[in-house]
């Protein structure tokens, strides 16, 4: 099991999923305790969604894609960039669920988009958003 979970942390792909994981259980953590601090589920929700995409943002550009670049005319238009592909996300999920309500059971469609998302997510991070400092070093010479 350590053997496997190291040779995911060599790859991005291996990163983004754990990473991923990680931060889906933060979510349902942060929901918990401010459910227990006594918010209810649509405040709950909007905590555990909103501190999750932050900490996912942070470490999915830090660790899992290596751009160390902080540069507000580089960090701003990431933020854009992950904002909108969020709002892609939601409203390709939600129009997912409206196509499919009727012969799929709602957590199936949501985990579908989920996967569905999440392989264009990583593949518009690593291409367009998040780029490594290595190798905007190496095209930079």
């Amino acid at each position: 099991m350590r053997n496997t979970l190291l040779s995911l942390l060599k790859k991005p792909s291996g990163r983004y999923v754990i990473i991923g994981v990680g931060v889906y259980i933060f979510e349902l953590l942060v929901i918990f305790v401010s459910q227990s601090l006594g918010a209810g589920p649509v405040l709950a929700v909007t905590f555990g969604f909103w501190l999750g995409l932050i900490l996912s943002f942070g470490l999915q550009k830090f660790v899992t894609f290596g751009d160390k670049r902080m540069r507000h005319q580089i960090l701003l238009p990431q933020i854009l960039a992950v904002s909108l592909l969020v709002l892609f996300n939601f409203g390709f999920t939600v129009l997912a669920t409206q196509l499919f309500a009727a012969l799929l059971p709602v957590a199936v469609i949501r985990t579908l988009a989920l996967g569905i998302t999440t392989i264009w997510n990583f593949y518009l991070y690593r291409t367009h958003i998040f780029i490594s400092t290595s190798t905007v070093a190496s095209e930079e010479l």
